[in-house]
């Protein structure tokens, strides 16, 4: 373990040392990546491999781990098992990354923990991620955690996540995202997602295409891991709002047994990872662990109070609707168009921002072209300036005005928008991280 430097630091002092020193993907993209696993394995040697004195569950995914990851972790808590959950980015509060029992990390922890690896920061010149993952590990085995759900920040294989061995690996789905880092086609991004799988370990995987079903399968056979289609083992037989909740009948194929989830997440798109998550559920309880099917019911109706979940499909205001969503890719765009398909509204207003390394038209064309649209960016260097975004939406028959700030944009939505209008806003984890209301 290092020393403690003499010159001590408060909480927000070591935060903006941690957010400006490192180079941090959210705020300067691909300059942030390594590309390697060096450094934090570096960083993990030099705490005494603390990643290695806990159970794990690793998740990766194009969309959907982010859910998955906190549905499982309100399982495992409701059964009682002191439950560390570790995500990326966070909206609101750097230690939203960092969570046990729901709980953010502790702030002396960071201080303290910053303040010891500070010397090898200054050696090694690791990355923000690199250093955030170490703390989650060092923090989960300092506290005793029995189990840590870790959310892959981006990929697998070169994830600073994938030095652990999990109890099971999950991989919700793949789709067009990060093509710049990942690869050109699904294949190849498959690839690099199934760089999660290990040898022996158990994988669930969520969704697969023709193209990503064969990377996976040969993966785990040449490791010999047992792999579990979420789809063949459930499907979903119907879904209904009831209450704030969706509720989800779940047929069981094998059994032919109809079952209903009710679900505090209500976007219609987790009726996907619900399959996921169930099927993650049931061979965690082969192995051992208590997430059988009441724990299930009662975790799934309380994801958010138990998780602390934010930004999916997330209801932040009445008369009008407000909707915050973190879709910002291909796909989560095109499940956010299916829920507005579903919604009511007399107007649909759209606040929109994105970041510069998406594939920007790929979104577009799947937005609605009768919606107005109040076009901003959040306040990092990655973002897509927002005349630049307009004049890309105005191509696919998207229109409005630009909004230089995002809470600019959204009040401006308030004053516009009927009690009976539905306002989105959505784009970007940032972009939402910046609403306030």
């Amino acid at each position: 373990m290092f020393a403690f430097l003499q010159t001590s630091m408060t909480y927000q002092q070591t935060l903006d040392y941690l957010l400006h020193k490192l180079p941090m993907f959210s705020r300067i993209g691909a300059a942030a990546m390594r590309k390697d696993l060096t450094n934090t394995i570096t960083l993990c040697e030099a705490l005494g491999n603390p990643q290695n004195k806990f159970k794990t569950i690793h998740i990766a995914g194009t969309n959907g781990k982010g859910s998955t990851s906190h549905m499982l972790a309100a399982i495992l808590q409701t059964a009682g098992y002191k439950t560390g959950l570790y995500t990326s980015p966070h909206l609101k509060d750097f230690r939203e990354r960092i969570r046990i029992d729901g709980m953010f990390c502790d702030e002396d922890f960071v201080i303290d923990f910053t303040q010891r690896i500070q010397p090898l920061i200054d050696s090694i010149d690791p990355s923000f991620f690199e250093i955030t993952v170490a703390m989650a590990f060092d923090y989960f085995a300092f506290k005793q955690v029995d189990i840590a759900v870790i959310e892959v920040g981006l990929g697998g294989r070169l994830d600073s996540t994938n030095i652990i061995t999990p109890a099971l690996s999950i991989i919700t789905q793949i789709n067009w995202d990060h093509m710049n880092l990942l690869g050109d086609t699904l294949e190849a991004i498959a690839g690099e997602k199934a760089g999660i799988i290990k040898q022996g370990i158990p994988v669930v995987i969520g969704e697969t295409t023709p193209e990503t079903l064969p990377v996976f399968q040969k993966k785990a056979t040449a490791l010999s891991a047992p792999l579990h289609l979420a789809k063949e083992k459930r499907y979903i037989a119907g879904w209904n709002y009831q209450h704030h909740h969706l509720l989800v009948e779940v047929a069981e194929t094998a059994l032919d047994q109809h079952i209903t989830y009710e679900l505090d997440l209500t976007g219609i798109y987790q009726t996907k990872n619900l399959l996921t998550v169930l099927e993650a559920a049931h061979q965690l309880q082969l192995m051992g662990w208590n997430t059988g099917a009441d724990i299930r019911h009662k975790a799934l109706k309380q994801v958010k109070k138990l998780t602390g979940l934010h930004g999916r499909w997330e209801v932040v205001h009445l008369n009008p609707v407000v909707v915050l969503d973190v879709g910002h890719n291909e796909d989560g765009i095109r499940q956010i168009a299916a829920q507005l398909e579903l919604t009511e509204y007399d107007q649909l207003h759209i606040v929109i921002g994105m970041v510069k390394d998406k594939d920007i038209e790929r979104v577009l064309r799947l937005l609605p072209d009768h919606a107005i649209y109040y076009f901003t960016q959040a306040d990092i260097p990655r973002a897509l300036d927002a005349v630049t975004l307009q004049e890309k939406a105005y191509t696919y028959g998207l229109k409005g005005a630009v909004y230089p700030e995002v809470n600019q944009a959204v009040q401006h939505a308030l004053k516009i928008a009927a009690p009976k209008d539905l306002i989105l806003v959505c784009g970007s984890v940032f972009v939402v991280g910046e609403v306030i209301l």
